[in-house]
């Protein structure tokens, strides 16, 4: 799977979050993998998510997923904003760095 920081080995965390690098795509391919039934290794994290049939459903359980995972309050428009798994995790980590 593919969508680690450039620069950063796998497993260091990203700076200023304290999530290795990786973790946070890995986790969000296999929740997208649970909504669209899928195993997580077929997400691709540069993929529109929407693409494997994310509805708006999934989407809004995707942030509440995300709240609580991370302690972060996410808005509702969060996957058409960022509509990757990469672009996600890269706004996520941004996010807990800042």
């Amino acid at each position: 799977m593919t969508g680690a920081v450039t620069g950063t080995a796998a497993g260091t965390p990203a700076p200023g979050t304290g999530h290795p690098v990786g973790t946070i795509e890995r986790w969000l391919a296999e929740r997208v993998g649970e909504y669209v039934l899928r195993p997580p290794e077929e997400i691709d994290p540069t993929a529109a998510i929407a693409g494997y049939g994310m509805d708006s459903v999934y989407n809004l359980s995707l942030c509440g997923d995300i709240e609580s995972e991370f302690g972060l309050e996410v808005d509702p428009t969060l996957v058409w904003e960022h509509p990757t798994i990469e672009a996600i995790a890269a706004h996520l980590r941004a996010r807990m760095a800042g």
